[in-house]
């Protein structure tokens, strides 16, 4: 799998979710961003493939999301060109801070262990920074 297209589909993924307009899977409304400023910990992270969320609570219309963006995701991925099989990683930090604002980090991995993290800054997300790309020793 190419991981620059991988990459692209995962910031295409997360950035849907940070607009709060979920087009993808059909989801209006959800305000991430939001969400984790609005606790102490200041960062919500979510496992695309696992559905899940870690860091500030979420609010029960922001896991269902989430959890749809996991179902979907197979689907998602073939509408893109990419077998959801050779995924073994799919992430995002989100978070705000006063001086960038809305932010995510995108983090991937191939099963065959090359990885990128991509950096992006409001909304829509713009790329802040190099992407760092590496391939696990084997």
């Amino acid at each position: 799998m190419n991981i620059g297209k991988l990459s692209s589909f995962a910031h295409n993924v997360a950035d849907s979710l940070a607009s709060g307009i979920c087009f993808m899977v059909g989801v209006l409304g959800v305000d991430i961003h939001g969400e984790a400023a609005a606790s102490p910990v200041g960062h919500i992270t979510v496992d695309f493939l696992a559905g899940t969320a870690s860091g500030s609570p979420a609010s029960p219309e922001l896991k269902a999301a989430i959890e749809r963006y996991a179902q979907h995701l197979p689907e998602l991925a073939r509408r893109h060109g990419l077998d959801s099989a050779e995924i073994a990683a799919m992430t995002a930090r989100f978070g705000t801070d006063p001086v960038e604002g809305p932010h995510f980090v995108v983090t991937v991995e191939t099963t065959d262990g090359r990885q990128s993290v991509d950096q992006y800054v409001g909304v829509p997300g713009k790329r802040y920074g190099r992407p760092r790309r590496s391939r696990r020793a084997a």
